[in-house]
């Protein structure tokens, strides 16, 4: 097993912080600017060409083109790549590309896909002045131009040489393939082969915050049962409350337990109580019927499950558990639970790798970057690396706002912001590594 290099890495990273290569002067710092800057333009012909292919999650074609524009893009900056079929796990697949042979090892993190389908008439980008419009924009097409202007600046600087870069960009982000662990191998194993995690989600679309910290993603499902009789018979011994007032009291003992703990949220999401009960969990649909006389003897609920650390998930799971167990006499209810993303737990490498990343910005003029509440950052796939890599930071794409929605913008003003902090700390962690 490699032994990791994150201890050896982090003193020189941390003295970049308050060394002479931190001064607004350095040479690279401007070289770094002036190329960002005078490629602007560029960047934002490639986001159109990116936007304007569908790439909706379930459209394996139009993921895939969006993979081969940008595989050419790595292509021509002497990276490495390769397209992993998805077909194991039901998606189009992911794009590896990979580049150098020393220094610090570098997992640069993106996605491909969108969560408009070929069928949304939300499909074309649009540019007003400095607001681009279009599925995608801002989450993430956009990041990964900015990954590539970061990049591109480097090399034209010469600077990509000492640094072990390895980009993984999932074709199935916004819904995952299952088996989950065939849809997530390829980045997990690029994780264990790197010293730190950078993501390209633009997270609060805020230019002064990065993530240091996501909740976790998971679901669960209420299953409700109870004897079915004329309505005249409820709260009899020998009928009982019905499975309506059962799951009304579960779903109410979660939120007089559970609620206000910080950073712990859960949602019953879609909800189906009747005589007779069909509920596809697959389409996150259901049919119901029954009648105001008829004691209703089913209901199904489904939820989602939010926590910053694997225990408080876990402890969360346990009183939910405990919750639906005592259940009301003659009623009977289970629950089931099923994980999506894991959490990424804000760790003391996370927010050094942001103290670092905030000099940069500093040092640029752009001003301080702080922490953004995990109760404002989503789950996103750095999170399957947090528990694998010592030091890991996200939402550094191309801001924005409206994402998952036909409003979905991006603020173009922010590509140098976040391009120029980019290069300039990669540049420092291979400075770092002399």
């Amino acid at each position: 097993m490699r032994l990791h290099r994150f201890s050896l890495l982090l003193p020189a990273l941390l003295a970049l912080a308050v060394s002479p290569l931190a001064a607004p002067a350095d040479d690279a710092m401007a070289a770094i600017v002036t190329h960002v800057d005078a490629n602007q333009e560029q960047a934002f012909v490639l986001l159109e060409r990116a936007v304007n292919i569908n790439s909706g999650t379930l459209n394996a074609a139009g993921v895939r083109q969006v993979g081969d524009l940008f595989q050419a893009e790595f292509d021509a900056l002497d990276f490495r790549t390769e397209w992993v079929d998805g077909a194991s796990f039901g998606r189009a697949g992911h794009l590896l590309a990979q580049r150098g042979d020393r220094g610090p090892r570098i997992l640069l993190i993106g996605h491909l896909d969108t969560v408009f389908e070929p069928d949304s008439p939300f499909q074309k980008f649009e540019r007003d002045g400095n607001i681009a419009r279009g599925p995608g924009t801002s989450d993430m097409k956009g990041g990964i131009v900015i990954m590539l202007g970061a990049l591109r600046a480097l090399a034209n600087m010469g600077a990509l040489g000492k640094l072990r870069i390895t980009v993984v960009l999932t074709g199935d982000e916004e819904d995952t393939g299952m088996p989950q662990d065939l849809a997530r191998a390829s980045l997990i194993d690029a994780a264990r082969g790197a010293d730190l995690a950078l993501g390209f989600e633009n997270a609060d679309d805020d230019t002064a915050t990065a993530v240091i910290a996501r909740r976790s993603s998971s679901s669960w499902t209420l299953k409700v049962s109870a004897p079915s009789a004329h309505s005249s018979q409820i709260f009899s011994e020998s009928t009982g409350a019905g499975a309506i007032f059962e799951a009304a009291r579960i779903l109410e003992s979660f939120r007089t337990r559970l609620a206000g703990e910080e950073f712990l949220t859960f949602n019953p999401g879609i909800i189906a109580g009747g005589t007779q009960v069909n509920f596809d969990p697959a389409q996150m649909a259901g049919r119901v019927s029954g009648k105001d006389n008829i004691i209703a003897p089913e209901v199904m609920v489904r939820g989602d499950l939010r926590a910053l650390s694997v225990p408080q998930r876990e402890l969360a799971m346990t009183r939910m558990q405990e919750i639906v167990t005592a259940h009301l006499p003659l009623a009977t209810a289970q629950i089931t639970f099923s994980d999506g993303y894991p959490p990424l737990p804000p760790t003391d490498g996370n927010r050094k790798l942001l103290s670092l990343y905030d000099q940069a910005s500093r040092d640029l003029g752009f001003g301080p970057v702080t922490a953004v509440d995990p109760r404002k950052a989503g789950a996103a796939d750095i999170s399957f690396v947090g528990g694998i890599v010592p030091m890991a930071l996200d939402g550094l794409g191309l801001k924005g706002g409206g994402n998952h929605t036909e409003k979905e913008f991006a603020d173009l003003r922010t590509f140098r912001i976040q391009a120029q902090r980019l290069a300039l700390l990669l540049y420092r962690l291979q400075m770092a590594d002399d």
